[in-house]
């Protein structure tokens, strides 16, 4: 018996890292999934990898900044198998990079629409959904980036910010409904969106292993906490920001004292990873 048998999830970014991870793990332990994302090719195969798995899957192609877009995501996992009992809302990149004097307006607009816009727009259309079934769960990615400074840069560190905020009031005006809102914040995760800022694995590895546990996280550890927030095991934990880090915010880190962060980064917009041609 799943730990989600008959609960259907919607998962956004689930065509690469964290949100394939997790969709593949919801498959296997009896939820339906719709996966969304604006990478056809990259969701046709976690939705290949679901089925391959046991699991039931389909894809909705998804711009997470469009309410639209929401909207009818929402919608299909409704219309597909009857009901909505979980929203991940994960899509995200790293977006505007670089000094706050030399960070466009453009860049930094567009860094909130996903990174923000996409996790309230995921709320508002998934609430309604879950007041009908009685309850549900709604799981955003923050970062621990959102809650220090120094581990992120500039506008994603504010968006992400604002994800653990937003997880926090909408907690408290849904209890009500028997619905969860709780976000899990990730340390170091060595996904595709890192190809991106290294053509490098194992620099991009060095950078995320500087924490007490000594190594880069994976997509399997943020999806074991989804899937735990998923669950009916949480049924009592509601309005948390929970660190998934390898101990990187229990103390002091180097993470991003290291001079070599600048160098990597530099000013610039970095986007989706499926646009780097690598998933």
């Amino acid at each position: 018996m799943g730990r989600l048998d008959n609960k259907v999830a919607v998962i956004t970014g689930a065509a690469s890292g964290i949100g394939r991870g997790t969709a593949i793990r919801f498959a296997v332990e009896g939820a339906s999934v719709v996966i969304a994302d604006l990478n056809e090719e990259g969701g046709a195969a976690s939705v290949r990898e679901c089925r391959e798995n046991g699991g039931t899957a389909i894809f909705q192609k998804t711009d997470v900044a469009a309410e639209g877009d929401i909207k009818a995501l929402v919608a299909r996992a409704v219309q597909e198998f009857g009901k909505l009992d979980i929203i991940y809302n994960n899509a995200g990149l790293v977006g505007a990079t670089g000094s706050i004097e030399a960070t466009s307006v453009e860049d930094w607009d567009r860094t909130f629409a996903v990174l923000t816009r996409g996790v309230f727009l995921g709320m508002k259309h998934a609430v309604p959904e879950m007041r009908k079934s009685g309850g549900g769960s709604i799981i955003s990615t923050a970062s621990v980036a959102g809650l220090s400074g120094g581990y992120g840069t500039h506008a994603y560190s504010g968006a992400k910010a604002a994800v653990v905020n937003i997880t926090r009031s909408v907690a408290l005006e849904v209890a009500k409904h028997k619905i969860r809102v709780n976000c899990i914040c990730p340390g170091g995760i060595n996904t595709p969106i890192f190809n991106i800022v290294s053509s490098d694995p194992d620099q991009i590895e060095q950078m995320l292993a500087l924490c007490p546990l000594k190594r880069s996280g994976h997509p399997e550890d943020i999806a074991n906490m989804a899937l735990f927030l998923a669950s009916d095991e949480s049924e009592w934990i509601t309005g948390q920001a929970i660190s998934v880090d390898g101990g990187l915010t229990a103390g002091r880190t180097a993470l991003f004292e290291n001079p070599e962060q600048e160098r990597v980064f530099g000013n610039r917009y970095l986007g989706p990873s499926f646009t780097t041609g690598r998933s």
